[in-house]
Parts: C-alpha cells; structure tokens; sequence
C-alpha cells in the first residue's frame, strides 16, 4: 500500500503538550523540490524535535489544535 508523503520543516517549536509532556506542538512549512512553500500548519510531534528538522508527514490535512 502505496501512500504518498509530504516532507516539512519545523520553523518553530511552539511547547509541551499532553498528559505527561511527552508531545511537542510545532509549527511546519511544507517542502516542494527542496524549497519551502508558503503554506504551514501547526502538528504535534512524538519524540525529540527541534528547528530544522524534517519531517515525513503521512497525514498532512490535519492540523493540531492549539495550545491554552
């Protein structure tokens, strides 16, 4: 089962979220071709994440509910 991925770069870690604070909220920029594009969305990350990472996102349509 082929599903196609989409590759986006942390720009920023917005904070500590869950029951333990074991999920980070950050902000992504989608990637076409190795450039960035205009459009991002705030997701939740499980494990050790900082600026400029990459991500391989296999859901992209979701976006996370911010933090209060």
């Amino acid at each position: 089962m082929d599903q196609p991925v989409k590759l986006a770069k942390v720009s920023r870690v917005l904070g500590r979220t869950g029951n333990t604070g074991n999920v980070t909220q950050v902000r992504v920029e989608f990637m076409e071709g190795g450039n960035t594009t205009g459009r991002s969305i705030v997701r939740n990350v499980k494990g050790p994440v900082r600026e400029g990472d990459i991500l391989c996102l296999l859901e992209w349509e979701r976006e996370a509910r911010r933090l209060r």
